[in-house]
């Protein structure tokens, strides 16, 4: 992989890639992603989500905000986000501050989300201890019979974060582990410069 042959800004070079995992038969979800947060005492966490939507303004994920994620953003409001796309041999890792989307983003998702999925964010009390699953369940039908016939407005405490990212690095595997490693740093200006990392 040679630098000549990204693009000069890794949102778009993003995208080129993106494209090729949503095209790959052997990837099934191309948008999954860890998101790394720092929770309690600083201490490391990982968990698997979907990445929603992408521009020059950043990567975006929803949740609940009152989650074991959702309350790590608001104590520490930085990310990290770790693509990897076995079939292709590539990775991807971006990081840098998570802020909300607004309203009007999270409204717009929300109401584009099959009805099920909207009824199970009013329902869960999401990374909090639950009695059984029969309660859970029972808390959907009770939500159900309140809606029904209605629209499902969105929870006051489901919303969406977006990484503003600060850096990014593209990783190409490579034979006997001689892997490229292109990395895309903020410059003082707002721009990017890249380098070449060791594998």
């Amino acid at each position: 992989m040679k630098r000549s042959e990204l693009s000069p800004d890794p949102i778009e070079q993003f995208g080129s890639w993106f494209a090729d995992a949503e095209a790959d038969p052997g990837i099934v979800f191309a948008e999954a992603v860890c998101l790394s947060t720092l929770g309690p005492s600083e201490t490391p966490e990982g968990r698997m989500v979907l990445l929603k939507h992408f521009d020059e303004r950043g990567f975006v994920f929803y949740t609940n905000a009152e989650s074991a994620k959702g309350l790590a953003l608001a104590g520490h409001p930085k990310a990290g986000m770790t693509f990897y796309w076995q079939p292709l041999g590539r990775q991807v890792r971006i990081r840098g501050p998570v802020e909300p989307v607004s309203a009007a983003e999270a409204d717009a998702y929300f109401a584009s989300r099959p009805r099920q999925s909207r009824i199970g964010a009013w329902a869960s009390d999401q990374s909090r201890e639950l009695e059984s699953r029969a309660a859970l369940e029972a808390r959907v039908r009770q939500l159900e019979d309140r809606f029904a016939g209605g629209e499902v407005p969105r929870p006051p405490h489901w919303s969406g974060y977006r990484i503003v990212p600060e850096a990014v690095e593209f990783w190409q595997e490579g034979a006997a582990r001689l892997h490229d490693r292109i990395a895309y740093e903020r410059d003082a200006s707002g721009g990017w410069r890249r380098r070449r990392l060791h594998p």
